[in-house]
């Protein structure tokens, strides 16, 4: 005797949003999902829905557990959660008072996630009276760094086709993702190298660009195949984790910017400022846009 079918899950409605993350061009960043209102989905669901997106990270905007927070986010890549991650943290604080979240402290975002508690800080715009704006967050203090055992410098020169002629440093930039900074002699470099499928690495690579007429003052690239994305288009992970590592020694100006992406043909531009007042606080800025709004069903 045949047994009846399953009934059918459960699904609720949410807002949605995706929103593009450094650059204000709609198509030319980094694109990241925010499901509002995300209390109550399960953390398999998460992980299912971010595999469904296929975008380097996807998130979901929850009541803070933190009386100091405005909101609660975790942040998930098609391969697994992080605690912390950039390009997400601008995008949802975005897209968070787009949709008519009020910061406690007037602007400032206090943001909530595995990582502890990260500040936003709003550069240009309201986020509120239209949807485009600078948002800029504090980097979070790295979980690992300091110097790279050679072996592992050997094997991320290898694993993304480079030469030891082509690094000048490498040290350990890790801020939650995992990452390993390769510094290189120049731009050329880094647009030179080729991810390898299948390296558990995570590798970012930064160089300087010797133009005056160049779109920024250095070139960066991150690669993190082990995750699901074989390379991110614009990370601020991985920007605010070099920036605390070259700003602090000397090789990078207290005030920059970077280009990513452009292998990709995005074009994304981070902005990097060491606080003037307090040097420990680094800020990683980008512009955001709304590029998709509407109710997603899970």
């Amino acid at each position: 005797m045949d047994q009846p079918a399953a009934p059918a899950p459960r699904l609720t409605t949410r807002p949605f949003s995706q929103v593009n993350v450094f650059s204000a061009e709609p198509l030319a960043g980094n694109p990241v999902a925010v499901v509002h209102a995300a209390d109550g989905v399960a953390e398999e669901q998460m992980a299912a829905f971010a595999r469904w997106t296929n975008l380097s990270e996807t998130t979901f905007l929850l009541t803070p557990t933190d009386p100091a927070a405005d909101y609660r986010l975790r942040i998930f890549t098609p391969g697994g959660e992080l605690p912390f991650a950039g390009h997400p943290t601008l995008g949802s604080a975005h897209a968070w008072l787009v949709a008519g979240g009020r910061p406690a402290t007037e602007g400032r975002v206090a943001q909530e996630c595995a990582a502890g508690l990260i500040t936003l800080r709003l550069e240009q715009g309201d986020g509120r009276a239209h949807d485009a704006g600078r948002l800029a967050f504090a980097a979070p203090p790295l979980a690992r760094s300091g110097p790279v055992d050679p072996a592992d410098v050997d094997r991320a020169l290898t694993e993304v086709g480079l030469e030891q002629t082509d690094l000048v440093d490498a040290a350990w930039v890790d801020n939650g993702p995992g990452w390993m900074g390769l510094l290189l002699t120049d731009a050329e470099a880094v647009l030179r190298a080729a991810s390898q499928a299948g390296s558990e690495l995570k590798i970012g690579l930064v160089g300087p660009h010797r133009s005056v007429a160049a779109p920024a003052d250095v070139e960066v690239r991150a690669f993190v195949p082990g995750l699901g994305i074989p390379e991110d288009p614009v990370t601020g992970s991985l920007n605010a984790g070099l920036a605390q590592w070259l700003i602090g020694a000397g090789r990078l100006p207290a005030r920059y910017a970077a280009a990513q992406g452009t292998a990709l043909a995005r074009a994304g531009r981070v902005h990097v400022e060491q606080d003037a007042t307090d040097p420990e606080t680094i800020w990683v800025g980008g512009d955001c846009v709304t590029v998709l709004d509407g109710t997603v069903r899970m």
